[in-house]
């Protein structure tokens, strides 16, 4: 049974809550949340969605609304039916194009365009269809990095939920050692499968895909197999931050960073931390409400 609590307020207010949520390190894991408009022609109005495995308590309530500065908006409660809602929310999604990338769900043809790769993503129990602004601003970035003439032989795609960006930047480097993870292992299966329907190899050799259960950089494998020359992560602003002195050490001097998944608010807070951590920023490009960076590693650091 689950359960969902709603609150309605201002663009501002709702990316005040999420920043601090992010902050909130004794955040109960059971409570899930997410901000979005309520309306695309409403692009100012926008809503936060707490959803629990449980009917909301008291203490549930209080700290959902502990995530607004001041007095908090009213929570909606809402009882929600047996239905796998990330599965839900993801069918008949209509395919994106992004870089050199169409991304479609089995619902949909592959494009068939000369130069053009087609994925077959389906709605799965983990992240990213490509749907998303962030996976689609990466998409558009990885295309971009191999136009500028970069080379990469060995690389990283941290927090990779389905395996659509490994697949990816392996698309664009064929021959580089390509390791994934997540922090969630059920990912391991997921993006297995995906592979296997996109014709990915797995493995641990040039051109290959190497799949791995880690939170963060915290992996012996993940460590083993480095130094990078790239490491793509699309997962949150406050994890980027904490994570970007890992990134920084497990790239090879000159190597190169993808960001993906924080708001364009949240970018100079990210930005600040790289910077600390011997990063400087190449490109970026917005998507939406959404910051993608690429930035370089410092060669004598």
């Amino acid at each position: 049974m689950s359960w969902k609590l709603i609150a309605f307020a201002p663009r501002g207010v709702i990316e005040a809550a999420l920043l601090a949520h992010e902050d909130a390190f004794d955040w109960d894991p059971d409570i899930v949340i997410s901000g979005s408009e309520v309306a695309e022609d409403r692009p100012e109005d926008w809503q936060l969605e707490a959803w629990l495995p449980r009917k909301p308590g008291k203490a549930d309530k209080a700290a959902v609304a502990g995530l607004f500065p001041g007095k908090p908006p009213p929570l909606a409660q809402e009882k929600l039916p047996a239905i796998d809602w990330l599965t839900h929310s993801q069918q008949g999604l209509e395919p994106i194009r992004a870089g050199r990338f169409h991304v479609h769900t089995p619902d949909h043809p592959p494009l068939g365009e000369a130069g053009v790769r087609d994925f077959r993503i389906p709605a799965s129990q983990a992240f990213g269809t490509g749907q998303h602004a962030t996976t689609a601003g990466c998409l558009a970035m990885l295309s971009h990095m191999k136009a500028q003439g970069l080379v990469v032989r060995n690389l990283a795609d941290i927090g990779t939920g389905t395996g659509l960006l490994a697949f990816a930047a392996l698309e664009l480097w064929p021959r580089a050692l390509a390791t994934a993870s997540d922090i969630d292992a059920v990912c391991i299966g997921v993006v297995e499968d995906n592979a296997r329907a996109n014709g990915v190899a797995m493995g641990a050799g040039p051109g290959q895909l190497t799949m791995l259960a880690a939170d963060g950089m915290d992996h012996p494998l993940l460590a083993a197999r480095g130094p990078y020359d790239l490491i793509i992560a699309n997962i949150l602003a406050g994890p980027l931050i904490g994570l970007a002195p890992d990134f920084a050490g497990a790239l090879v001097p000159g190597g190169h960073l993808l960001l993906a998944g924080l708001l364009e608010t949240q970018e100079a807070q990210v930005r600040r931390a790289c910077r600390r951590a011997g990063l400087r920023l190449a490109a970026r490009m917005v998507c939406g409400d959404w910051s993608i960076l690429w930035l370089r590693k410092r060669r004598a650091w």
